[in-house]
């Protein structure tokens, strides 16, 4: 039986959408990424030089419990973003802005090395694949004040990211185009990512 289903993409890709359709339809239990309690984020959006590594090592420490949560439990849990986004996607793109000093990426890297070591890859990763005028277009919908600096050019080096993390990923894959997709209003296309799911895990292809 699959325990840890994820779901990864690029902010205002729509993995907390997609991951409440499937939690509903399969009765997974559910893992948001809860920024609400999260008491970095606020900051580090208004300094981000000042509070990059202090939010990585938060949600380090946060997801590795929550993996360990889900690997011991008995329930299939279908989480929103994984360890592996910050540790190959937001940290070093933190780093190659000027936004993380070399002296705390290289400490934040050997944490996560620590980690990965004793982690289980999920039984599958749903990657949502979005370009940039998506991207917008959602966190605009959703209004978080503090999504409001986000800028265009962070988004972009952050796509580039995880199309190179996916590139090299060597476990059970779906990747979504969600461009020209609204699961969340579209019944069909909500149907379209069940049925491939559900196939893949029941390795029907």
């Amino acid at each position: 039986m699959a325990k840890h289903i994820a779901v990864a993409g690029n902010i205002g890709a729509g993995k907390t959408t997609l991951t409440n359709l499937l939690s509903k339809h399969y009765g997974w239990e559910v893992q948001l990424e809860d920024m609400d309690d999260n008491p970095y984020i606020s900051d580090f959006y208004e300094d981000m030089q000042r509070w990059s590594f202090n939010l990585q090592v938060y949600f380090l420490t946060t997801r590795w419990k929550d993996i360990q949560k889900i690997r011991s439990g008995k329930q299939t849990v279908i989480q929103d973003r994984t360890i592996y986004e910050d540790a190959y996607i937001f940290a070093p793109n933190l780093h190659a802005m000027g936004l993380m000093s070399t002296r705390d990426f290289e400490n934040y890297k050997q944490l996560f090395d620590a980690i990965s070591n004793q982690i289980e890859t999920p039984d599958l990763l749903i990657y949502l694949r979005a370009g940039i005028p998506k991207l917008v277009h959602q966190i605009q919908m959703r209004g978080r004040d503090y999504e409001d600096a986000i800028r265009l050019d962070y988004l972009k080096r952050l796509n580039e990211r995880y199309e190179a993390w996916i590139a090299n990923y060597t476990g059970k894959l779906l990747i979504f185009n969600v461009d020209d997709m609204d699961f969340q209003e579209n019944p069909e296309h909500a149907a379209e990512i069940i049925q491939k799911v559900e196939s893949t895990l029941n390795g029907l292809f």
